[in-house]
């Protein structure tokens, strides 16, 4: 299982998306709340933020890697669960 980071921000419409839709995901499928996940607000530690390369939020990475950025589906963030099980 590898790590999985998520960079957003509270008033961010598309990170209040993508944050519902994870919530679904984990309650169809429970193995996806045992994967390690990291949230990092982009305004609360703009240190972190700005070590990752991403124009918009919400943005994913796994173990490092750039999956996704910007406006979220449900079955994009299906692929992100599913690369980090891997």
């Amino acid at each position: 299982m590898k790590r999985l980071q998520f960079f957003m921000f509270e008033a961010c419409p598309y990170c209040q998306k993508a944050m519902r839709l994870m919530e679904e995901l984990k309650r169809e499928n429970p193995a996806y709340a045992a994967i390690p996940m990291e949230t990092i607000d982009e305004k609360k530690d703009p240190i972190t933020a700005d070590r990752y390369d991403y124009w918009y939020v919400p943005s994913f990475f796994v173990d490092g890697k750039k999956l996704h950025e910007g406006d979220i589906t449900k079955e994009e963030m299906k692929k992100i669960y599913q690369a980090a099980l891997e």
